[in-house]
């Protein structure tokens, strides 16, 4: 059950925008760090407090170390570290006037170090440092701009980081919901995860009686014409919804629906895919759309053809010392970077530097790649190109950092930030060769069932009566699917009972459920890693963990198996002896934080959220044949050494064999002629 309470659009509003970086640490004596936060285009607001938690070196002078503040590259606020070591916190109010939808916070500062003769040490040492903690965040203060009643403005709301954190949104389908209102909803689901920003929140998928709606919520209604509750229902004759299906607004006081519903499962499928598109739902200005068979609701795609531009528009970085700017390069989310990338860096710079002591760093996940000295005569139009080392598993989501060493002709010259400078320019780029990832492991999922940056021909085996518990489990691994899935082509489809053999041969399969509510957990017990006893009553001990008789009934477990019915592609089972069990396993699955725990292809939890990871497997590939595939290609030039030096041998080895041959032949000649 969800359960929220009542907001006004007449209250002041608060929320805390946790920043995403880790804790950093920046050394060298001038440093630099963006953070990123984004203000919701329904808030007006009334304050906004940066709440900054840093150290600083011991061996910085307190009296000359500073740090700036600033937002869209304006600074507002300066500060000196206090004489204090450890942990340090700054409260610093930021301009509203700066704020703008998307925002760059800006980390400045010159932390610098003296001898006793306060001889201050302005070159770059590594005691110069400033550590950024992870708890950094910042809070805004506002009021709710009230939602109107056309499509965008709800789904402005509804998916806004306040009102999900809050729960405040969610989605409601039928109370005995049809496989295609599942698969509508998962759809709907997926898509809301997609543009989710906060790592930690997710939009509950309810039935419908379970909606208790306040005020201040939004609830997306999917469910076919004839289960609507009759208060949806009402709000759309027979007639409009006549061979086509309805997306509309409702507003029931402070209560804020969006009803999505049709006649059929597939126009149903469609106008899920409508509400899945978030382009699609901020260009409808209007409070109803319908969707017919040649609706296009699909997402748009970009290919790129590896070809990854560092930054849309010229990136300035100022300041003498050592600077960097990170860009971050991502992959689908199906694939890994492969042997055979490289970096093109185009950039220019100032020509008042010290060149002798002036370079660039091109680094990729902190590993450098190389180096180039600045140099006069390249100042204005210089580039580096270098390539990403073999081996080097950077993943579907990376860094690529460029480094500036701008030093000036007079080091010991006040630092004077707008000079020296450096620009990289739109056409930097990294050309990225990438491979499928082959892992049927936890470490590759959700992304064994992605393809083409969406969800891959995925079935889903569920109990044909769903708990509350049950609704609870496909949240969560929808939650992670959709924040892994770009795109709302895919096809997901819901079966109640076992499919058939070609189903599951050629689709990627979802097996939720206890043995009691769910037959395809019975037949598949002889292949599960955690098996059941006999009756069926609980989870049983084996060689990775000895299981006490009660607690088997109460453990849940999401296992990752290559499937039965087709060995290239795997199956998940997420299953307990009971609903709550099951839900248990799922929680493991539902964000990517909690995803990353895992490398193994079993996840174990308990009812004191105590839960442990396994490996079964022993080849973890999921098509065995790309592996030797791959590990062919990985060895390319040893096997052509070691034919080459088997070739040298049959030579030498023929060469010896008729030499003596022919020392032979002559011998027994001489023998002969006696």
């Amino acid at each position: 059950m969800v359960t929220t309470t009542n907001v006004s659009a007449a209250d002041m509003q608060t929320y805390t925008q946790q920043f995403q970086n880790s804790t950093t640490t920046l050394s060298g004596r001038s440093v630099e760090s963006n953070m990123y936060l984004t203000k919701m285009d329904y808030w007006d607001v009334k304050k906004v407090t940066f709440n900054f938690n840093f150290q600083v070196s011991q061996l910085a002078t307190r009296d000359m170390s500073d740090i700036t503040v600033s937002l869209n590259g304006v600074k507002f606020y300066s500060f000196r570290p206090s004489k204090k070591t450890g942990t340090q916190s700054k409260t610093i109010t930021v301009p509203v006037k700066l704020l703008g939808g998307s925002n760059k916070l800006q980390i400045e500062g010159q932390i610098l170090s003296s001898d006793n003769n306060d001889n201050y040490q302005l070159a770059q040492t590594p005691a110069n440092w400033l550590t950024i903690e992870k708890g950094s965040n910042v809070n805004f203060e506002y009021d709710l701009k009230d939602a109107d009643d056309t499509i965008d403005s709800f789904y402005d709301h509804f998916s806004g980081q306040d009102t999900i954190s809050y729960a405040r949104s969610r989605i409601a389908t039928a109370n005995d919901p049809t496989p295609y209102e599942l698969t509508a909803s998962m759809i709907a689901l997926a898509g809301e995860s997609r543009v989710i920003t906060t790592v930690n929140d997710q939009i509950p998928v309810v039935k419908m009686d379970k909606i208790n709606s306040s005020d201040g919520d939004y609830v997306m209604v999917i469910a076919k014409y004839n289960h609507l509750a009759s208060e949806f229902k009402k709000q759309i004759s027979s007639e409009e919804i006549n061979g086509r299906g309805v997306i509309k607004t409702y507003y029931n006081g402070g209560k804020r629906y969006l009803i999505v519903t049709a006649n059929t499962g597939s126009l149903l499928k469609k106008a899920a895919r409508f509400v899945a598109n978030a382009e699609l739902m901020k260009e409808s200005t209007q409070s109803t759309e319908y969707i017919t068979d040649s609706t296009a609701t699909f997402t748009s795609s970009l290919h790129d053809n590896g070809v990854k531009t560092l930054t849309s528009s010229i990136d300035t970085i100022t300041g003498a010392g050592h600077r960097e700017s990170d860009y971050l390069v991502s992959l689908p989310n199906d694939r890994t970077n492969a042997d055979g990338s490289e970096v093109y860096l185009k950039f220019r710079y100032s020509k008042n530097l010290n060149f002798h002591r002036s370079l660039v760093t091109i680094k990729i996940n902190g590993t450098t790649l190389g180096s180039k000295k600045l140099s006069s005569v390249r100042a204005d139009n210089d580039t580096l190109t270098v390539k990403v080392p073999r081996g080097l598993d950077l993943g579907n989501s990376f860094t690529v950092s460029v480094g500036f060493d701008l030093e000036m002709e007079d080091q010991n010259s006040s630092d004077n930030s707008q000079t020296p400078w450096a620009e990289v320019d739109t056409q930097s780029k990294m050309y990225v060769k990438s491979k499928r990832s082959n892992d049927l492991l936890f470490s590759n999922y959700p992304t064994l069932f992605i393809n083409n940056q969406t969800y891959d021909n995925i079935a889903v085996v569920a109990p044909n009566k769903l708990s509350d518990d049950d609704f609870k489990t496909l949240t969560n691994v929808f939650n992670l699917i959709g924040n892994f899935s770009k795109s709302n082509t895919g096809n997901i489809q819901f079966y109640s009972k076992m499919p058939s053999k070609n189903v599951l041969k050629n689709k990627n399969v979802i097996v939720i459920g206890t043995p009691k509510n769910n037959a395809m957990i019975k037949s598949l017990n002889s292949k599960l890693y955690f098996k059941y006893s006999k009756n069926f009553s609980r989870i049983i001990s084996n060689e990775k963990l000895s299981i006490e008789h009660n607690y088997g009934k109460t453990i849940g477990t999401a296992q990752l198996l290559r499937s039965p019915y087709n060995d290239k592609r795997g199956m998940l089972v997420v299953t307990g002896a009971n609903d709550n069990a099951v839900y248990l396993a799922s929680t493991q699955i539902n964000f990517q934080a909690n995803i990353q725990q895992y490398s193994g292809d079993g996840i174990v939890v308990d009812t004191n959220n105590t839960h442990y990871g396994y490996r079964f497997k022993k080849n973890k590939a999921i098509d065995k044949s790309l592996t030797t595939k791959q590990l062919i290609s990985n060895n390319t030039q040893l096997i052509i050494y070691l034919v080459l030096a088997l070739v040298a041998i049959i030579i030498i080895g023929a060469a010896v064999f008729l030499v003596m041959r022919k020392q032979g032949l002559m011998s027994g000649g001489h023998k002969h002629g006696k």
